[in-house]
């Protein structure tokens, strides 16, 4: 792994092993996603349009447990593989689960961590955006060698105009939407501010880019909300 992938990754496990920050979490980040529930239910929907009735997902960065109920739920002869590196993520997964724990195999790691599969689907929600590019690509390649032929992606992550004008605009209102939303103010502005010192954002069309070398031809956009962005693609 190279220095910035390092730091990268260094970072993501310091953001999600605080314990007290952890325990907010699922009230938090519906304050900085616009929709989350509903990207929850459109991804439950997308993926039922190809994976069969009982199928095996791959669920990528399931820290926190929220899509991994969200679609157990909706769908309940679905059996899970959930993969996240923070292990606090997972300890509040497992509690957000509860019950349907039984139908869901919780690894501590990243993509390298899952098995071969194959699954019949696939997410990555909230997390490519802590990857740099070329690990990003390669982590999409990864999702796609362990899927069957046809089978659906849903990757959804940070993504908004990454020119110095328009990125300063965007990053201001997703600091707006989180306050109008009831996070603390300084915690929205700190955020905002962390975002903007970042080096790992990328613009929609770059993402969706790099949803197509992965292996995920047809990527096409479904969800946009702010600084977020989804998109839906079959291997």
């Amino acid at each position: 792994m190279q220095d910035d992938e390092a730091d990268g990754a260094s970072q993501f496990l310091k953001n999600f092993s605080n314990p007290d920050a952890v325990s907010g979490y699922a009230e938090g980040v519906r304050r900085f996603v616009p929709g989350l529930d509903g990207l929850h239910r459109m991804t439950a929907v997308l993926l039922a349009e190809r994976a069969p009735p009982n199928a095996r997902v791959l669920v990528l960065g399931a820290g926190g447990g929220l899509e991994l109920r969200a679609l157990a739920e909706a769908h309940p002869q679905w059996t899970f593989l959930g993969v996240d590196p923070a292990p606090e993520m997972l300890r509040l997964a497992e509690r957000t689960l509860g019950p349907l724990m039984q139908r869901v195999e919780l690894v501590e790691g990243y993509i390298d961590d899952a098995p071969a599969g194959p699954f019949d689907a696939a997410t990555c929600m909230l997390a490519l955006h802590f990857l740099p590019t070329d690990e990003r690509e390669r982590t999409v390649r990864e999702v796609h060698r362990r899927l069957r032929p046809g089978a659906p992606f849903v990757a959804a992550h940070g993504s908004f105009p990454q020119q110095p004008k328009e990125r300063s605009l965007w990053l201001d209102r997703y600091a707006a939407f989180a306050i109008a939303s009831g996070a603390d103010p300084d915690k929205a502005t700190g955020a905002r501010d962390a975002i903007e010192a970042s080096k790992m954002m990328l613009g929609p069309e770059e993402d969706e880019a790099i949803l197509r070398q992965g292996g995920f031809r047809d990527a096409r956009s479904f969800y946009s909300a702010l600084t977020w962005h989804g998109w839906i693609g079959h291997a």
